[in-house]
């Protein structure tokens, strides 16, 4: 079986042999020694040269100059990108950080509703006028259709029920 190479493949195999070590000597320079980011960008500047073979042939002299100029701009385009995108972290450490859990609060609210449950229909409404819906005594007072001594006087009264009946929950202030 014989192997058909076209006049590109050609062109590709001489430009490896004869610029791919020159040209990884000059990408590592500009990539700090990174080796293997260097041989990236001597990969992606061959398979644009690749891109480009009927340019390239056609092309008097060396194509040295146009494969460095390539391969530093590859080099430079992958800095600005790298700059613009925040730098990556390990999550790792997230996991250790308290997350906010609501099952606490929930809990919190179950009691004080089950607690509000032990009072008496006049002193919960009292308590939900002023405390929940932020009524004054005296709008309280005409909303439930009070005196507005009876507002004060209910709210006193309710708020020690709750806190016997949150005390009786082992809910301490």
């Amino acid at each position: 079986m014989t192997e058909r190479t076209s006049p590109d493949d050609e062109l590709m195999r001489a430009l490896y042999h004869e610029h791919a070590g020159p040209l990884l000597a000059f990408v590592l320079r500009l990539v700090a020694g990174d080796r293997h980011r260097a041989e990236d960008v001597v990969q992606e500047t061959l398979l644009r040269a690749w891109r480009n073979a009927g340019q390239l042939q056609q092309a008097t002299g060396s194509v040295r100059p146009w494969l460095v100029t390539v391969a530093r701009r590859i080099v430079i385009d992958g800095h600005r990108s790298r700059q613009a995108r925040p730098q990556e972290v390990d999550p790792a450490p997230l996991e250790l950080l308290p997350a906010a859990d609501e099952i606490d609060r929930a809990l919190r609210l179950m009691t004080i509703s089950d607690a509000l449950g032990d009072l008496t229909e006049a002193h919960r409404e009292a308590l939900v006028e002023t405390y929940f819906k932020g009524r004054t005594v005296s709008e309280a007072a005409e909303v439930l259709g009070v005196p507005a001594g009876t507002v004060r006087s209910r709210v006193f009264y309710a708020l020690r029920s709750l806190r016997l009946s949150l005390e009786e929950r082992g809910v301490t202030a």
